[in-house]
């Protein structure tokens, strides 16, 4: 099956030519190619990636993410339609490392953003389920290049999941907004200090009808609680602002605050520094894929696996000495592949 290539499959050339004149369908399918696990499309997706480098990375790339409730895609679909009417082209990607299990909630939020969706100058699409979150997050990271290359100025990389997603998303993008809600003044118990260290703005949403007041309480919470935090690398100071997605007010407050970001860290070399080391990330990322990929894709591994596990159960053998054991074996295993 390793050779097995689709027959509804283009050329590379044709699907570079097609991400390049902003064709939403052609870009569609190549993504698709990006996510797929047989190694024909591997290939073929490495031909796409590198003849569309060099036209990619000219965008803002913004991560969003917040606590369930928060009312993400609605301030998303608010967010992504006042981008278009300035002119914007805006993509919207999803990181999910519980795809795999739900099948992720991005679809339900397509169907939610039924307006964006349909506007010619956006592009919304959910996240590929990985068995790893890295290996998500390098998917969106190509995904992310394919939709710069068409022409999309603005990329969105919206958290569905919890936990560690946050940092794969901060790990990719330019400026992390941090969506909130207002409360009783336990906000800061519901969100984990990393995450808030991580956030370059933090929006309190839903602040409309009789939640504006303590909206602006929580406004001037988050301000006092990120100036415990040390300077951040980019020189930035994190700002707290409010908006209502229902009411679209704010939205305008929230991109004038990025692109005074964008222009601070582009003077102060910060944004170059930032892309370069993400860059580097995605490197060693990739080849930790490979790894395991090689390591758990051999037949010879995957019985061996098998033996030591009912070894480990029936404590015939430490889990330390199995794991041992096994590697000795994949180690043994290359050196004769090589010798050959």
């Amino acid at each position: 099956m390793k050779n097995y290539r689709p027959k509804n499959r283009l050329t590379s050339k044709a699907y570079i030519d097609g991400i390049l004149e902003g064709d939403r369908v052609i870009l569609s399918r190549a993504i698709t190619i990006i996510e797929s696990n047989l190694e024909s499309d591997k290939a073929l997706a490495k031909e796409i990636i590198q003849a569309i480098l060099p036209v990619s990375g000219n965008s803002i790339r913004i991560g969003i993410t917040g606590v369930p409730g928060v009312g993400k895609s609605t301030f998303i679909e608010a967010f992504g339609k006042y981008l278009i009417t300035k002119g914007h082209k805006v993509a919207i990607l999803s990181i999910d490392p519980s795809s795999q299990r739900s099948k992720g909630s991005i679809l339900g939020d397509k169907t939610r953003m039924e307006e964006l969706s349909n506007l010619e100058n956006a592009y919304i699409r959910p996240s590929s389920s990985g068995e790893t979150l890295g290996g998500v997050a390098n998917k969106t990271a190509e995904t992310m290049l394919l939709c710069e290359a068409s022409g999309y100025d603005v990329i969105l990389i919206e958290t569905v999941g919890v936990g560690q997603s946050e940092t794969a998303v901060h790990g990719m993008t330019d400026f992390f907004l941090l969506l909130m809600l207002s409360g009783a003044g336990d906000e800061l118990q519901g969100i984990k200090k990393g995450i808030m260290e991580m956030a370059d703005m933090v929006v309190i949403n839903k602040a409309d009808g009789d939640n504006i007041r303590n909206s602006e309480l929580a406004r001037l919470q988050y301000q006092n609680a990120l100036h415990i935090f040390p300077q951040s690398e980019s020189g930035w100071t994190p700002v707290v602002t409010k908006a209502s997605s229902i009411k679209n007010t704010g939205i305008d407050t929230v991109w004038d605050e990025v692109l005074k970001y964008k222009k601070l860290v582009l003077e102060n070399g910060y944004f170059e520094k930032n892309r370069n080391k993400q860059n580097i990330r995605w490197m060693y990322n990739n080849i930790n894929d490979a790894l395991k990929q090689l390591f758990y894709g051999s037949a010879n591994i995957k019985q061996k696996l098998l033996d030591l596990e009912n070894s480990v159960v029936s404590s015939e053998i430490s889990p330390v000495k199995a794991a041992q054991t096994i590697m000795e074996s994949f180690k043994k295993h290359l050196t004769n592949t090589t010798s050959k």
